[in-house]
């Protein structure tokens, strides 16, 4: 069976799409299953933010198939690990969690690059295109790091 991981932001237009194509084009795809959500119900349906796309883009990645969806209780009982982009999503998600099992899924995603800072990705949302630039290399050098210890921990 699969190990199946979750990218979780605010919109799910932003940052946990790149989070998403980045971290998917790291794995295999027949081991691995990864997917992003929303803590917000803003964008439900929608594809990513263009930015995102256009950054994704000029990074080899074609992540304009995605589309935001909301994240739910239920997330916890289908997804083995759920990366969240900031404190706020942190929050958000912990408190719908029913348990410490469930909780224990849930970790800020630059932790990988800064252990135990709790650093936020930022949401380049209200920014210009360079902040989607500048979010997608924090993220592709995090998502290196998470893909080589999920790879060597399920190989």
């Amino acid at each position: 069976m699969p190990v199946k991981i979750l990218m979780v932001c605010l919109g799910n237009i932003c940052r946990s799409p790149l989070a998403e194509g980045l971290l998917a084009s790291k794995l295999p795809k027949d081991k691995f299953i990864v997917d992003s959500a929303g803590t917000g119900n803003y964008h439900i349906g929608k594809q990513p933010d263009p930015r995102s796309i256009l950054t994704a883009k000029k990074n080899g990645l074609d992540i304009s198939n995605q589309r935001g969806r909301q994240f739910t209780s239920k997330d916890f009982d289908y997804f083995d690990y759920i990366y969240v982009m900031d404190s706020s999503n942190y929050d958000n998600v912990v408190e719908l969690a029913k348990n410490d099992t469930q909780k224990n899924k849930v970790e800020m995603i630059l932790n990988h690059l800064f252990p135990g800072e709790n650093v936020d990705v930022p949401d380049p949302y209200y920014g210009l295109q360079n902040g989607f630039d500048m979010v997608y290399e924090m993220l592709d050098e995090t998502c290196d790091i998470i893909a080589k210890k999920l790879v060597e921990k399920h190989s």
